[in-house]
């Protein structure tokens, strides 16, 4: 049997849906959520086997534009540099919202070389339909190699026609992954990026992105999985807001992100969360590759 498999990116900036659509396609959530621009911050491979088919998803952190902070910075480099080495490109856009960034990103989508394909998320709340027929068309102009695709990622609209055109442009290939692997990423990444998505969620709107989350073990005894973590915040004002009046708001962080492992690992999780400082870590390059790789 002829085998398919390659490598899709997914990338636009901030907040268009890209780690939601990277979910809804493998059925399983993989790539963490929530309504805050820059939610993601590494380059996260999420592989899908069907058939005679490997899909092998690249999510990537919003690409915008030029911005001062160091970590800001790293983030760019790393959704930018996920246009190599693939077979395909989904660029994701707003169905409600276009912006200097998309600018931005078409420019660099228009000199590539291979397949790109253009998803306009969020249709399910565009009230007027034609709006998306004239954005069908302007898309069309502005990137005829495209092909163009309307979708909802929260609500799987359109998902298996993308994920038809997908398989009609992957190479022929080998799998590069067993048939049941999920990820490259191992169960202490995908327990910290849990706990961080949290932090995200729970805290204020600034606070999140001066947060970030170490393992610090793993160890299962008795049918119970003990999880230690470190959360590093780069002041001590920050960390008696991480963890709140008498405790509050870490124990809710706390019992979020075990309820999200116990789902995942489907066992029982025992969680044990420290707070602390480490003194202006998104501006240290040495940090900052270590924690972004």
């Amino acid at each position: 049997m002829t085998t398919h498999c390659g490598y899709i990116a997914i990338i636009g900036r901030p907040n268009v849906g890209k780690s939601t659509l990277l979910n809804a396609l493998l059925g399983k959530k993989l790539s963490i959520t929530s309504r805050k621009p820059q939610t993601t911050r590494h380059r996260i491979l999420g592989v899908k086997t069907l058939n005679n088919t490997q899909y092998i998803y690249v999510d990537t952190p919003g690409i915008h534009e030029a911005e001062p902070k160091l970590i800001n910075q790293y983030l760019n480099r790393t959704a930018i540099s996920a246009l190599k080495d693939v077979d395909i490109v989904i660029w994701v856009v707003d169905a409600l919202h276009w912006s200097s960034e998309d600018e931005f990103i078409l420019e660099k989508v228009k000199k590539l070389q291979i397949s790109l394909l253009v998803v306009i998320n969020k249709t399910d709340k565009v009230d007027n339909k034609e709006d998306i027929l004239k954005l069908l068309t302007e898309f069309s102009e502005k990137l005829p190699q495209a092909e163009c695709v309307p979708i909802s990622a929260k609500k799987s609209y359109n998902l298996e026609k993308l994920e038809k055109i997908i398989q009609s442009k992957l190479p022929e290939s080998t799998f590069f992954f067993d048939e049941n692997a999920i990820t490259d990423r191992s169960e202490s990444f995908i327990c910290a990026e849990m706990i961080r998505e949290k932090l995200v969620r729970l805290l204020g709107k600034e606070l999140p992105y001066a947060t970030t989350v170490a393992i610090q073990s793993m160890e299962k005894k008795k049918n119970i999985l003990h999880i230690s973590a470190v959360i590093w915040v780069e002041k001590e004002g920050q960390k008696k807001i991480v963890i709140g009046e008498q405790g509050q708001m870490i124990k809710m962080i706390g019992q979020h992100s075990r309820l999200s492992m116990e789902k995942y690992f489907d066992q029982k999780i025992f969680l044990a969360l420290w707070v602390k400082v480490k003194a202006r870590w998104t501006e240290n390059e040495r940090i900052l590759r270590d924690i972004l790789q």
